[in-house]
Formats: structure tokens, sequence, C-alpha cells
């Protein structure tokens, strides 16, 4: 199937969950202060770049916001005497370029609001809470029974996703949580197809999914209310951290942390395999997995946001699993999530990077195999395990589940639309991830190509063509000469006259015969004589053989004595 993607008209294309980078390309000084023109780059296409030029009060600025996550950031520090030194300012632009590469290779810092603002003030300048607010406040002049209590500031990661805590006018002691958002740019499902799947969510129950109160969608975003559960989700649980508190300052680096024992693992894991083997079987996406969309409730997890995929929103872990072409349908995102999960609910933290080399110690040796079998080098290179696969480990194949019968009524037009958006969804990460895999095949190769052992291997490999060359001209020097040579002594004594390219000479009355080969240069005594040449000379044959040497050295023979074709022979 073709992949093509239809533009809805409330569709937003631009995936915020797309890595950007940045290369201070050149400083400026305008007076008495240093601005500095950075390049970014959204993903791997250089085309998709654009220019900003920041000065180090704005990085000031962007730092002290910073400081909620309570991460160490690499700033470097103000200088009010010789800031316009040129020595400083070099050192200075060196030290920026470091703290952007932090804050984009961070994974909850460079998903932020206020990195991506700083870093692409065009396309994140909007006001999503104001936005989310007109929305809201369209939605309750439909449904008056409805009343705000207070926003959920920045709770979540999502740019586009906003959080209100609300009450019903009924019950006005309850609280409810109302998630604004608008559509993503995997939206796949068509307008009717999403309108009755939203209608249809608040009906679905399963014992580990968090169930729906309302839901309802427009034609560029989309409205969901859950009750709000004050003991928060399974990350706030593991970072011993308040629900209400902002994204960054919960999770970015958490004061306490503690891994789950055994029993919690083994447990949680199991409840949340169940649950995604259930929608992969009733063709529901999900994609979305990862600790703060899990709801605790006693001693179950419940998935939260089973609307994101419908909505198109991108996953947190895309970033990740782009880089593997392994990953490369809905069931092994949700796996390769799953073992993210996992570890961290086993070591109370993320890994720092994937794929993992090592694992650290764990409650059990089956804990590691399984993290092994998704998260290491080994498993991107191969494939990962199917969700049947991990239901049948050691690790979870024991576990007692809930026995209450889930609730999901999905209409065929509904199945079938849900089908074809996972479809498209699946070519489209496809296509990303091709598109990754042949920058970094280009990549390798221009470092390989520009590295110092490349270097010295093609100077290696020059000089040895140089010599070779060398070589083989001398050779076609010298057989060029020795061709020349035995033409020249061809047309002398040496040539036979029964060579079948000589002509045959006229006949005359004197007696010839055919000379023998030339002979080597004149030894310079009787003693340098071949022994072979004197040895066929008797007598006075001999005498005149000798003879004749020596008066060839004394000049009396010509060398054009040579050229007479023929000789006395010797008896």
């Amino acid at each position: 199937m073709a992949f093509m993607e239809k533009k809805s008209p409330g569709k937003v294309l631009l995936d915020d969950t797309v890595p950007l980078s940045c290369v201070i390309e050149a400083s400026q000084n305008l007076q008495s202060h240093t601005e500095y023109i950075i390049r970014v780059q959204r993903g791997v296409s250089a085309e998709n770049s654009w220019q900003i030029i920041r000065r180090y009060s704005d990085f000031d600025v962007l730092n002290a916001s910073l400081q909620i996550s309570g991460l160490s950031l690499p700033l470097p520090p103000k200088k009010l005497i010789g800031n316009m030194d040129p020595e400083f300012i070099a050192e200075r632009q060196e030290g920026l370029q470091n703290y952007l590469n932090f804050i984009t290779t961070q994974h909850m810092l460079s998903n932020c609001e206020l990195v991506k603002k700083f870093l692409d003030p065009t396309n994140y300048s909007s006001n999503y809470t104001e936005i989310a607010l007109q929305q809201v406040s369209m939605f309750f002049r439909s449904e008056p029974n409805w009343e705000v209590v207070e926003p959920l500031k920045e709770i979540g990661w999502r740019l586009r996703k906003r959080h209100f805590l609300i009450k019903s006018k009924d019950r006005p002691k309850e609280r409810q949580v109302l998630s604004w958002a608008d559509f993503g740019p995997d939206m796949f499902l068509p307008d009717k197809d999403l309108q009755s799947a939203m209608k249809l969510l608040p009906s679905w129950s399963h014992p580990y999914i968090y169930p729906v109160t309302f839901a309802t969608a427009s034609d560029s975003s989309a409205l969901v209310i859950r009750m709000y559960n004050e003991k928060g989700t399974l990350r706030d649980y593991i970072c011993k951290a308040k629900p209400k508190d902002p994204f960054m300052k919960k999770y970015c680096s958490p004061k306490k942390i503690q891994g789950l024992d055994l029993q919690q693992i083994k447990t949680f894991g199991r409840q949340i395999l169940e649950v995604l083997k259930f929608l992969h079987e009733k063709r529901i996406p999900y994609g979305h997995l990862h600790p703060s969309n899990v709801m605790l409730d006693g001693d179950t997890c419940k998935l939260l946001d089973l609307e994101n995929s419908l909505l198109g929103l991108p996953s947190y872990y895309r970033a990740y699993y782009t880089q593997s072409r392994k990953i490369n349908t809905t069931e092994a995102i949700d796996v390769y999530s799953f073992g993210h999960l996992l570890y961290e609910i086993t070591y109370g933290r993320p890994p720092d990077s994937v794929p993992v080399d090592s694992f650290p110690s764990a409650p059990s040796l089956e804990i590691v195999s399984v993290l092994q079998s998704i998260l290491s080098a080994e498993a991107w290179k191969t494939s990962m395990p199917t969700i049947a696969q991990l239901l049948e480990t050691p690790l979870f194949s024991d576990v007692l589940l809930n026995t209450e019968k889930p609730q999901f009524k999905i209409p065929t037009k509904l199945k079938e639309a849900l089908k074809t958006a996972k479809e498209c969804m699946e070519n489209k990460l496809n296509e990303e991830q091709k598109a990754i895999h042949r920058h970094k095949r280009l990549t390798r190769a221009q470092s390989h190509h520009g590295s110092e052992e490349e270097k010295k291997r093609r100077k290696t490999l020059a000089r040895k063509k140089s010599k070779q060359s060398i070589t083989e001209n001398e050779a076609d020097i010298s057989t060029k000469s020795s061709n020349s040579n035995n033409i020249n002594s061809g047309s002398g004594a040496s040539s036979p006259l029964t060579s079948p390219s000589s002509p045959t000479p006229p006949t005359t009355g004197v007696s010839f015969v055919a000379s023998p080969p030339a002979a080597p240069p004149p030894p310079k005594s009787e003693t340098d004589l071949p022994s072979q040449l004197v040895s066929t000379a008797n007598g006075a044959g001999r005498a005149a053989l000798l003879s004749s040497i020596q008066s060839f050295k004394k000049g009396h023979l010509k060398p054009t004595d040579t050229n007479d074709r023929s000789v006395p022979t010797i008896k």
C-alpha cells in the first residue's frame, strides 16, 4: 500500500518530537555586546534549518527559567570586564555551544516549551494555554454543568496539550481533569470515524484502562474528561512527586527515586502487557506507553490517554525508536516502550542512553533477561519480541489477573478505519526511519573519510601507488630500450640471413656461412674470453682468432668492419 498523507484542515503537521540540533556559526560585536549567530536544524534534513541570533543575556534568561528542572546546567559564567576580548568571546562561544548540546540532547529539556521557543520562535510563538482556554470556554457554553477550578500548568510534557482541574455543579466536591489537545501529525482517521471513536471512548471499559467520563472532538482539536487521582501516576509514585507539580520539576532530577520491589514489577508488568495485547487484538494502536501514562489504582495499573493515537499525537519515545528500523510496527513501538517502562520501575530512573550496553543488578535475573531482549544493541539489530512472547517469560507467566470482562464495542466500519490509520502510521514511521538510516550512513562515511587514521591510510596507499607507477615506468623504459637494441643489432652480423623476415641475399661466386648470434662486448684480455669460444678454436684457427681480437683492440679493424656479413670459416 503506497503511503500518502492526507492533509486534514485542523491537523498540526509539525512533529514536536523531532529533535532540534544547533551550531553556533559565528559571532559579531555590536557596540557594547556580542551576538551569536546560531544555525538550528530540525531532524536530519539540512534543508529544514534556519538561523537565529542570541545574546548571552538571552541564554541567561533561558537558563534561569530552566532551573526548575533541578539539573546542573553548564552555562558559562558572566563576565562584566573584558567581555569584548576576542579570546574571551571565542572561549564563551565554545561554552555556549556545550550548553546548547546539553539542552538539546537531554530528553525532557529538549521537549519543553521554553527550549522550543528559544530555538524556533517562528513555530512556537503561540500561547497554548490561552488557546486551550478559548476552546474549553466554548465547550462550557454548550455544557454549562462544568466549571474550571484551576489550570494544571505544565503537568504534562506536550506543548499542544493542556490540563485543567474542573468540577461538576452536581458534585462540587468531586474533582476531574479536563485534557485538551490539537490534532497531531499522525492523525489519519477520517473526521466521521474520529467523531465515532470519541463518542465510544467513555463506553469502553477494561480492568487495566483508566475510564473516560466524557470525550468530544471539533474539526481541529479534542477534549477528554477523567476523574482526578490524587495519588498520581506510576512515575509520580517512583519519583515521590506531587501530581500537580510541573513536569520538569517532578521528573528531570527527582530528589527521591525508588525502584519497585520484585512482586510489584511482576504484577504491574503483567497487567500492562495484558492490556496492550487486548488493544492490538482490537486493532487499536496505542504507542504512548510510559510511566506518566499509567495511573495507579491500589495494586492495579491502568493506561491513560488512549485517545492520543486516535488524534495522531507523536509518542514520547519517538525520538528513540525512529533510530532503529527494527521497531517498525505499532506493536514493536509498544514493546520498546514497555522496555523503557520496565527499566524505570526497576531502577527508579530512565536509561541514560539507548541501546543499553550493560544493565545494573536487578531484583531478579529474569528482569535483566527481558530488558536485554528489548533494549540491548543486539535486540536493535535483530527484532523486538512480541507481546505474546513477553507474556510467556518466567517473569510474568505466573501472575494472577483480574477476571473482569472488558466492554469494547467497535463498529465494523470503525475497525476498518482504525486498521487503515494504523497502516498509514507505520508507513510514515518506516519512511522516517529510512531517511535517518541514510543520514547515519552518510555521516559515518564523511566522518571516516575525514578521520586521521583514514587520511594516513590514503597517504600510504598513494605512496605505494606512486612507487608502483615509477617501477612500471622504469620497466617499460627498459623493455623499450632492449627492443631498440635488438632492432639495431638485427641490421648487423648477428641477424641470421635465413630469418623468414629477412630477404634472401643474391648468389655470388664466393661461399658464405651464416654468422653466429651477437657476441658479448670484447673482453679486455685473453683470459676474459668465454671458455667455450676459445676451446672451439684449435691450432691455427685459435691463433687467427686471437690475432683478430688484438688487431681490433689496436684499432686496425674499424667498427664498421663488423657490418661485413661474411667472415672466414674457421676449420
